[in-house]
C-alpha cells in the first residue's frame, strides 16, 4: 500500500523528529496548571469548522483570557481575532469552565476519559474530545477529521462522504481502521495521526 511506504520513509526523514518533538510537548502540557489544560480544550472547541492555525494564534494571544472573560467579552475577543462563529464558541468555552477543575483529574484510558468529555463538555464532540486528549499527552484516540477522511478515501481505505454527519458509530469504525494501520506501520494513533497530517498538508501542526 503506498500510503504505508510513504509513512515509513517518512519515519526514517528528519520529519519524524519533528513528530517526536511535538508529541514531546504534548505531553508536556498534560502535566501543566490546570489554566492552561483549559486553554487546550479551548483550543479544540475552537478548531471545528475553522482553520487550527487560526486557532493556534488565537489561543496564544487570548492565553488565560479563556477563563475570565464574560461570555460578552469572549465573543468580542473571538470576534477581533476573526473567529467564524464567534458567538457560538464563546458560549462553549464560557460553559466549559463548569468542568475546567476536572480536566486534570480524570481516570482512565484515552478513550474512557473521552466519552466523559462529550457527555460534560458542550460543543466537544468526538474529533474535538480526541483533539484534545492527544494534545494533552494520550496516544489511544484517532482525530477523525475531513483531511483524515480525504485521505482515507483516496487510499481506499473507506468510503465516506465527509459532507455527511459523521455519527459516534462511523467515527469508532474510522478509529479502528486507523488502529490497524498504526499497527501495521508500528506508531500509536497519536504518532499516525501527525505523519497522516504532514502527508495531507505538509505541515505539522497540533
Amino acid at each position: 500500500m503506498k500510503l504505508v511506504e510513504d509513512i515509513e520513509k517518512l519515519k526514517r526523514g528528519e520529519i519524524a523528529e519533528v513528530i517526536a518533538g511535538r508529541l514531546r510537548e504534548f505531553e508536556e502540557i498534560g502535566k501543566k496548571r490546570k489554566d492552561e489544560v483549559f486553554g487546550e480544550l479551548c483550543f479544540c472547541l475552537m478548531t471545528a469548522n475553522f482553520s487550527a492555525e487560526r486557532c493556534i494564534d488565537i489561543q496564544k494571544k487570548m492565553g488565560r483570557d479563556f477563563g475570565i472573560l464574560s461570555e460578552k467579552e469572549l465573543v468580542v475577543e473571538l470576534k477581533k481575532y476573526g473567529h467564524r462563529f464567534p458567538n457560538t464558541r464563546a458560549n462553549y468555552i464560557f460553559e466549559a469552565r463548569k468542568c475546567e477543575a476536572d480536566l486534570c483529574n480524570l481516570v482512565g484510558s484515552g478513550k474512557e476519559r473521552r466519552e466523559k468529555l462529550v457527555k460534560w463538555v458542550k460543543g466537544l464532540g468526538m474529533k474535538e474530545a480526541s483533539h484534545f486528549l492527544r494534545n494533552v499527552g494520550f496516544k489511544d484516540v484517532a482525530i477523525v477529521d475531513f483531511h483524515i477522511i480525504d485521505l482515507l478515501n483516496r487510499e481506499g481505505l473507506i468510503s465516506f462522504n465527509r459532507k455527511k454527519s459523521l455519527s459516534k458509530k462511523k467515527y469508532l469504525e474510522i478509529e479502528k481502521i486507523l488502529e490497524d494501520l498504526a499497527r501495521r506501520v508500528g506508531l500509536n494513533l497519536a504518532e499516525l495521526d501527525l505523519y497522516l497530517w504532514y502527508i495531507e498538508t505538509g505541515k505539522v501542526l497540533k
